[in-house]
């Protein structure tokens, strides 16, 4: 088709959010798929040596077209593909790093069904920005192709299997009964593996043959109801789930609350014995008085997080990172029971959920008491849907400008203490309330965060704001 890869990628309207390339399912195309693919390989070529390219899918519909327009562009460039199929990003990334070869997941994560995405692994972790400043600038034409076909391998998930369930008893959750929501995840049935090789007693829940974009940052009521009424009629200790590409969890105590990702990261890194922590701005505060020798505040997005962990690993060792997602980064010097844990510097939804699990049980402890610990500042999260976009960036932009018409058009009758425009704008009160307003990275939703002293308290300031703002979007 002789046209220019930049061009192609261009015109799709597609572009980099916080974590991958995101658009609608239409706007990727084969040739649009392949453009993306063949720019991050020469991004790659010119620092590392390869022959081969791991790929992997979720379960979305349009993943396996898309995966097979990657595989196609790698062939006509001359790459054996290795296809591991239906997989959680994480085992995809760790199959990858462990190969040193680049990897490219088809995932549209927790964003809505008529949308995907392709996220992109150099051999040691996720790219950088700059390496998406080169996939989308790449000047090459792209290359004739067809779509391939795929042949599916299974060692990336034995190797993540592995990885968990070599580090504790088999019989470390004997008379243990956890609930996996199962949904459309593409790691439901490896989840369902790992707790079962370690003495679990497993009840599948709610799995579904359609897609289902679970979001960990905004939980639905129905699925807050979902997990308390799972609780009391299975007798469930915990549920477990993840978002559509697994590395992002979702776990309840044994009352069936959800507990919120960024209080969940900090209960796993005090798990794996982390002395340092890197985590965005929107996470909770409360990780200040924990006793980490050091924390990191980054904008949101995991390449964020991972460049925070790069400058700790300058000074210290045992390096954690979290999203208020509650994704969680392994960096080096981490250990998971009494096994060293290698680094995987990616976001990953099974290690938060089994070290903090297996902690409680080690400790004889109900998981609640573990959350009771740390509990001293409380957060909240809600998101807009189908917003306007230049609408929302116009409003932000005068509100990070003037702060103070930001608390007169939200009707915040508190004092301004101090405000942070790392990412979006984050208002402190003067009572230590916090109001968070971002526009998403990757689709048209603007998310607000609150915190405050009581859960009561971040729910009815999260309440409050999201009632004013459809007015500005």
């Amino acid at each position: 088709m002789n046209k220019k890869i930049k061009n192609l990628i261009k015109e799709s309207g597609i572009a980099f959010g916080t974590s991958g390339a995101r658009g609608l399912n239409t706007q990727f195309t084969k040739e649009v798929c392949a453009a993306f693919t063949v720019a991050f390989i020469h991004a790659m070529a010119g620092d590392y040596k390869f022959k081969r390219v791991a790929l992997a899918m979720d379960r979305r519909p349009s993943s396996l077209f898309m995966a097979q327009a990657c595989a196609g562009a790698l062939e006509a460039l001359g790459y054996d593909v290795h296809f591991y199929g239906v997989l959680p990003t994480p085992a995809l990334a760790l199959q990858s790093m462990s190969d040193g070869v680049p990897a490219i997941m088809i995932t549209g994560s927790h964003i809505p069904f008529d949308r995907n995405g392709i996220k992109f692994y150099r051999p040691d972790g996720e790219i950088t920005k700059a390496d998406e400043l080169a996939i989308m600038a790449d000047e090459a034409t792209l290359p004739a192709f067809s779509l391939a076909e795929l042949h599916e391998r299974s060692a990336a998930k034995e190797r993540y299997l592995q990885r968990y369930t070599g580090a504790f008893s088999n019989k470390l959750f004997s008379g243990f009964r956890i609930g996996v929501y199962e949904h459309s995840a593409a790691g439901r049935d490896l989840n369902r593996a790992i707790f079962e090789a370690l003495g679990a007693t497993v009840v599948s829940l709610g799995r579904s043959d359609t897609f289902v974009p679970i979001d960990t940052e905004a939980v639905s009521d129905a699925d807050k109801e979902k997990a308390l009424d799972w609780i009391k009629e299975h007798q469930l200790d915990a549920v477990f789930s993840t978002d559509g590409d697994g590395d992002r969890p979702l776990l309840s105590d044994e009352k069936g609350i959800w507990l919120k990702g960024d209080v969940l990261g900090i209960l796993c890194a005090n798990a794996v014995a982390a002395t340092a922590v890197a985590l965005p701005i929107n996470a909770n505060s409360a990780v200040d008085s924990v006793g980490f020798k050091r924390v990191e505040r980054t904008r949101i997005g995991s390449p964020y997080v991972i460049a925070g962990m790069e400058t700790l690993a300058q000074t210290t060792t045992g390096i954690a990172g979290y999203e208020a997602n509650g994704g969680f980064l392994c960096g080096d010097g981490l250990t998971l029971g009494e096994t060293p844990l290698a680094a995987l510097p990616t976001r990953d939804a099974i290690l938060p959920a089994l070290a903090v699990l297996a902690k409680a049980r080690l400790e004889k402890t109900a998981l609640s008491h573990l959350v009771n610990r740390f509990s001293t500042r409380y957060t909240a999260s809600d998101r807009l849907q189908n917003i306007d976009s230049k609408k929302v960036s116009a409003v932000l932009a005068k509100w990070i400008a003037t702060p103070n018409l930001a608390m007169t058009d939200l009707s915040l009758a508190a004092e301004l203490h101090s405000v942070n425009t790392l990412d979006g704008l984050r208002l402190t009160l003067k009572n230590q309330d916090v109001v968070h307003i971002r526009p998403s990275g990757n689709a048209p939703e603007l998310r607000c965060y609150t915190e405050s002293n009581t859960a009561e308290k971040a729910d009815a300031l999260l309440c409050f704001v999201m009632a004013q703002l459809p007015r500005y979007s």
